[in-house]
């Protein structure tokens, strides 16, 4: 049986530093190297996660956006891309623009991405780490209206705010049939996330198609929050780490140990010791 083993990164597979371990970096590419189906599903771009992967030697396609994009690393191309059609952007516009806040716009201009924004607005603390954490990131260009910032072919927006002011927001949006909304904390900080992206955009639709385009047998996803919900409800078996939200562990094969412990790492390394055992491989 050809098993995909397809994990998230922040919270599952990185650890505390937003790193992997050395010990889960030789588990998975020693399981790669021997023929093993392994990938990841983020709500990074491949630049971000490409950055904190240092030294995993993927080989298959990975999913990034949530769902939004699927990567051919290899070919070094995306071979999926979910964009806003014309209505929803000019729905989103006004939302924004009615809400007082300041979104991040992730946009493809003449085939480049970019990140957008409107510099002349207010930015909450959060979005200001959000910018300082990413110096170096080439993608960042700041832009000097509200309009300019919704240019190009958008495919993912999402507004950095505290609780309060982000909310009322999310309950304006999050019943919209065309966008697929997320709501959750930033990991290990204060601020708030409300990611929106197309309503085909998923980690699960996603998944579907990468599924086809290996030809695998199973699927065995790990996962940590509330994006990883729709992939584990199409999962063969689904593991949530020990720090994942309640909800995901309902409905969760199993739970494993937290993402600091090589939890994702060493499941594989227990389930494929189980399958030898078995005589599947």
């Amino acid at each position: 049986m050809k098993s995909l083993y397809l994990t998230d990164l922040d919270g599952t597979l990185l650890n505390k530093e937003s790193v992997l371990s050395k010990t889960s970096l030789d588990i998975i590419n020693t399981f790669i190297k021997n023929g093993g189906l392994f990938s990841y599903a983020t709500a990074r771009s491949y630049n971000s996660s490409s950055i904190v992967t240092k030294g995993l030697n993927i080989e298959l396609p990975v999913i990034l956006y949530n769902g939004g994009f699927i990567y051919d690393i290899k070919q070094n191309k995306y071979v999926h891309k979910t964009l806003f059609n014309k209505s929803e952007i000019l729905k989103l516009k006004s939302i924004a623009k009615s809400s007082g806040l300041t979104p991040l716009v992730y946009t493809l201009i003449n085939g480049e991405e970019k990140i957008l924004w409107n510099n002349s607005s207010k930015l909450s603390d959060g979005f200001k780490y959000y910018l300082s954490n990413r110096a170096n990131d080439k993608r960042l260009t700041p832009v000097d209206s509200f309009e300019e910032s919704f240019s190009g072919d958008i495919f993912y927006i999402t507004f950095i705010e505290n609780y309060d002011d982000l909310k009322p927001l999310y309950e304006n949006i999050k019943n919209c049939s065309e966008f697929n909304v997320v709501f959750q904390q930033e990991l290990y900080r204060q601020e708030y996330w409300c990611e929106v992206m197309p309503s085909q955009a998923s980690k699960a639709n996603a998944l579907k198609i990468l599924k086809e385009l290996i030809d695998c047998d199973e699927l065995i996803a790990f996962g940590d929050s509330f994006n990883d919900i729709p992939m584990f409800e199409i999962a063969d078996k689904s593991f949530a780490v020990k720090n994942a939200k309640d909800k995901l562990k309902q409905i969760s094969t199993d739970i494993i140990g937290y993402n600091y412990e090589d939890s994702v790492a060493l499941k594989l390394l227990e389930l494929e010791r189980e399958k030898c055992r078995m005589g599947e491989m």
